[in-house]
C-alpha cells in the first residue's frame, strides 16, 4: 500500500493531514524560518539551509527571504537562480527551475490541485501536478504558475500574470489567464 507522500508525488489522491506530510510541512516550516532570520551577510549560511532545503540547488543562487514552500525537497533550482522577496512555492509535487531563472517579488508557485465538488473536497484530500520552468526565463512579481504548467526555455512571464497553460520557448505571456503578447526574436 502506497504512502501518502508517495501517493502526492505520484499526482494521485492523497491525504495532506497524514502524519508524514504533517512533519515534512513542519521540517520545511523550520528551515524557511532559519532561512527567513539570515542576512545578506550570511550568503554562505543561506546557500546552505537552502541545500537542505530543496532536492538541488545549482551554484549561485539567491533567494531574497520571506520565502515559503510547503515541503522543499520537490524543488530543484539550476545554476544562477534568483527568486526576489516573498516568494512561494507550494510544491507538493516536483517544482523544477532551469538555469538562470530570475523571479521578481511575490511570485508564486502552486502544484496542488483541489477538487472542483464540494463533497470531494470536503473529504481533504487534494492531488497535485509538477511545474516545469526552462532555462533563461524571467517571471515579473506577483505571477502565479497554476499546477501542470510548462514554462518554455527563454520565455518572459509579465507581472501579474496567471499562467494557466503551457508558454511556449521565447515568448511573453501576460494577463489573467496569461497569453502569448509577443514572439522573441
Amino acid at each position: 500500500m502506497p504512502t501518502e507522500t508517495e501517493r502526492m508525488l505520484a499526482g494521485e489522491s492523497y491525504d495532506p493531514s497524514a502524519p508524514e506530510l504533517v512533519a515534512d510541512r513542519g521540517r520545511a516550516s523550520d528551515l524557511s524560518r532559519r532561512y527567513n532570520a539570515t542576512s545578506e551577510a550570511e550568503s554562505e549560511h543561506r546557500e546552505t539551509l537552502l541545500q537542505e532545503l530543496f532536492d538541488s540547488v545549482g551554484d549561485d543562487p539567491v533567494v531574497e527571504p520571506p520565502f515559503r514552500c510547503d515541503y522543499g525537497y520537490n524543488v530543484a533550482v539550476g545554476d544562477g537562480f534568483f527568486a526576489n522577496y516573498g516568494c512561494v512555492f507550494l510544491d507538493t509535487n516536483p517544482i523544477a527551475f532551469g538555469d538562470r531563472c530570475l523571479l521578481g517579488p511575490g511570485v508564486h508557485v502552486y502544484t496542488p490541485i483541489h477538487p472542483i465538488d464540494p463533497d470531494e473536497r470536503a473529504t481533504g484530500r487534494e492531488r497535485a501536478e509538477p511545474v516545469t520552468v526552462g532555462d533563461d526565463v524571467w517571471i515579473g512579481g506577483r505571477a502565479v504558475l497554476n499546477p501542470g504548467v510548462t514554462v518554455g526555455d527563454g520565455a518572459v512571464i509579465a507581472s501579474g500574470a496567471v499562467v494557466t497553460k503551457d508558454v511556449p520557448n521565447r515568448v511573453v505571456v501576460g494577463g489573467n489567464p496569461a497569453q502569448v503578447i509577443r514572439e522573441i526574436e
